[in-house]
């Protein structure tokens, strides 16, 4: 493969509903979109996750920009690939920027599966043909607000319900949550918001069963963690810990998780999801698909990942119509009864729609 042009583009969509957690409230989604071509003019794509703001890691829309413009598209441009494994050491002398190097390596996989004439999801080495999904539920107005969300999502079946929760929204609204949903899987999802001292605030938790408390503590620890895990019930899952497999591996052995999120972007794409995959499954760690807010693209490789076999709870990829009035895919991401059937089309398997793209595009650039 060779990749011969390189189209960027920008664009903003509007959520259906505000989207809140510990950090702040948005409704605008802007990300970035990337086409690649190779040499026969097979398109693949891929999708940056990073946010308009440096609130989930130091990634932002306009600096994935600017990496994506100035070294990783001069990196790939016009290099024979054998194989979208090779991608990651192409650009390895460029440090971090996971999100942005995710982005290209995304639309090589995609060319690579459509050469090969099979779905994203067996080229990475999956085999499920569903993929179980959960809900994730951001900060509401009051609880029982947050108690007519759940209550509509487990009514359309989904898995697990997940809840942002943070100092002042824990406890009590937690209580209550499964009070009025005793056998319904559910996990909290703390985005950083605490510290050690917090210890027994997050002990009071033990007492809901959750499946998980994702990323109690800060977002580059890993030491704090196994303490905390040491001295609660609730499994810890790690999130914005882990960059890298290596981050898997120390976090493992100090035993600071129980459970690891993998987000495709967060960890540089899906060559070094697979990576922690292998490596958590070695070691007995479950693992699961977070979610970042993604359009039809960013949804079409989660779901591809989630077929490896050790992602065994239900993930963050919920339905297109969950946020989008319209997504930017044909068909569209489809939940039904908590599932998703994975697509047996070539690639990512699922159409991008040119003409919405097309309208939610603020800017594009192309590169050849």
């Amino acid at each position: 493969m060779i990749v011969k042009e390189v189209t960027l583009r920008h664009l903003k969509m509007k959520m259906k509903f505000p989207f809140t957690t510990s950090f702040g409230t948005f409704q605008d989604k802007e990300f970035l979109l990337l086409e690649a071509k190779d040499e026969n003019g097979i398109s693949g794509w891929g999708e940056s996750v990073a946010f308009h703001s440096p609130w989930y890691n130091e990634e932002t829309l306009k600096t994935n920009w600017h990496m994506l413009e100035d070294f990783v598209i001069p990196s790939i441009l016009n290099k024979e690939i054998h194989h979208p494994d090779e991608v990651v050491d192409i650009l390895s002398y460029i440090r971090k920027n996971n999100m942005a190097k995710s982005t290209m390596e995304g639309a090589v996989w995609d060319i690579f599966a459509k050469q090969q004439g099979i779905p994203l999801a067996y080229a990475l080495g999956g085999e499920k043909k569903q993929i179980e999904v959960g809900i994730s539920i951001g900060i509401q107005e009051t609880v029982q607000e947050l108690l007519q969300i759940i209550d509509r999502y487990v009514n359309e079946g989904y898995k697990r319900m997940k809840v942002k929760i943070k100092p002042g929204w824990d406890v009590e609204v937690m209580r209550e949550v499964r009070r009025h949903f005793p056998n319904v899987p559910l996990m909290a999802d703390a985005n950083s918001a605490y510290r050690l001292n917090d210890i027994e605030r997050l002990k009071a938790l033990d007492e809901f069963d959750l499946m998980m408390i994702e990323q109690p503590l800060a977002s580059d620890d890993i030491v704090d963690h196994a303490t905390l895990q040491k001295e609660i019930l609730t499994p810890v899952c790690l999130d914005e810990s882990i960059h890298s497999y290596e981050d898997a591996r120390k976090a493992i052995e100090l035993g600071s998780c129980k459970i690891i999120n993998i987000k495709i972007g967060r960890v540089g794409g899906l060559t070094e999801s697979k990576r922690i995959h292998d490596l958590c499954q070695k070691h007995d760690i479950p693992v699961w698909c977070g979610g970042m807010l993604e359009s039809g693209i960013g949804r079409a490789h989660n779901i591809a990942l989630t077929t490896l076999s050790n992602f065994v709870m239900p993930g963050d990829t919920a339905g297109s119509s969950r946020y989008w009035d319209q997504d930017i895919i044909e068909p569209e991401v489809v939940v039904e009864d908590g599932l998703i059937t994975v697509p047996d089309k070539p690639g990512i398997g699922f159409e991008p729609n040119q003409e919405r793209i097309q309208q939610f595009t603020v800017y594009k650039k192309s590169y050849s």
